[in-house]
């Protein structure tokens, strides 16, 4: 399947000052930026032709892919200085680089692409900017499965934050609750879209307020619900945190390098 990552946003939080001009997905987490990682989660399970929705920062995306260079992640023996790699990372990996504009929501970014994506059932979409262990196998087979035009992940909420509740008319305290307790989800970042999406995109939309939403007032929205690893980068802590974690070697969202289970009928 197709998987179309957006790229174009301005990362503000994520900026040292007006001349970095680095987009988010380009920041650094161990030897290889965000989008890197986003890209080989998805190759793990079988989809490596890929379409970046480029806009603020789009030449670091394209330079870094134009100048690869496989031995920052891979093993390799020098010999007579020649280099021979023992494994690869994108030798088989199809990269489309489209301009979908410096301004544009992420809803048109998608409408920009759409060309790219025609005659494709389904295809998965992502931010770019967030990591995670979750099967996206089980996401795609939920979604072909149903009759759905759509299905988004969600988690529940990350705020560190507590809830205040009052009693009626008062403001006397009748409980308190961490917000990532609360019945309460939300977007993950990762979806699994079919063609009916484009319905539903006007002009300068938005993926999940229009796009979405409008799939959800027809009951065509399913959701995949997820407790498990899922770390966004929208900060430098939040970025730190995932370098903090590569570097450390507690890598959860890096299935690549977790061994591959023995077949039943070798045990």
């Amino acid at each position: 399947m197709k998987v179309v990552l957006f790229c174009g946003g301005y990362g503000m939080r994520m900026r040292n000052g007006p001349a970095d001009d680095v987009p988010k997905p380009m920041q650094m987490v161990g030897p290889r930026p965000l989008l890197w990682h986003v890209m080989r989660y998805y190759a793990h399970f079988g989809h490596t032709d890929f379409i970046l929705c480029l806009g603020y920062g789009a030449r670091h995306i394209t330079d870094f892919f134009l100048s690869y260079t496989e031995t920052a992640s891979n093993d390799f023996v020098l010999r007579g200085g020649e280099v021979e790699l023992l494994s690869t990372d994108i030798s088989d990996w199809s990269i489309t680089f489209v301009h979908t504009g410096v301004e544009s929501p992420i809803g048109e970014r998608l409408r920009r692409v759409r060309k790219h994506v025609e005659g494709e059932e389904m295809f998965l979409a992502n931010y770019a900017d967030v990591l995670t262990d979750a099967p996206l196998d089980v996401m795609v087979d939920n979604l072909a499965a149903s009759d759905a035009g759509a299905s988004m992940m969600v988690v529940p909420p990350q705020s560190s934050f507590h809830c205040v509740e009052f009693r009626d008319g008062t403001n006397r305290v009748s409980g308190i609750s961490s917000a990532s307790r609360l019945p309460l989800w939300e977007n993950a970042g990762y979806f699994v879209l079919r063609q009916e999406i484009f319905d539903h995109l006007p002009e300068n939309g938005d993926l999940v307020e229009d796009g979405c939403a409008a799939l959800a007032e027809k009951d065509r929205l399913i959701a995949y619900p997820y407790r498990g690893f899922w770390q966004p980068a929208d900060t430098f802590k939040e970025r730190a945190a995932l370098d903090a974690a590569y570097e450390s070697g507690a890598r959860p969202w890096m299935l690549w390098e977790r061994p591959s289970p023995i077949p039943a009928e070798v045990r």
